[in-house]
């Protein structure tokens, strides 16, 4: 796998993100449905997340709520001064 390269098993709702080409020696779950991949010296060299339609849909939905909250205290400030 190309260094940077990113994967989608639809079938599996599986996405892989690859950081280095370098072998796994081990890998660390660092959240449910997440796994970062290691190399030798303990390095990131990918990383996976299970149930990745969820995940990614959850985290836009986490953002942009953030954002428009951000935007609301803007506007009532400026609405209040």
């Amino acid at each position: 796998m190309p260094k940077g390269c990113m994967s989608y098993f639809e079938q599996d709702d599986v996405l892989h993100l690859a950081l280095s080409e370098e072998a796994e020696a081990g890998s660390v779950e660092v959240s449910p449905n997440i796994t970062a991949e290691l190399n030798a010296e303990g390095g990131l060299i990918g990383i996976e997340i299970l149930g990745a339609s969820a995940f990614i849909r959850d985290a836009v939905l986490d953002s942009v709520q953030a954002r428009l909250l951000q935007l609301e205290r803007k506007v009532s400030s400026v609405n209040a001064g």
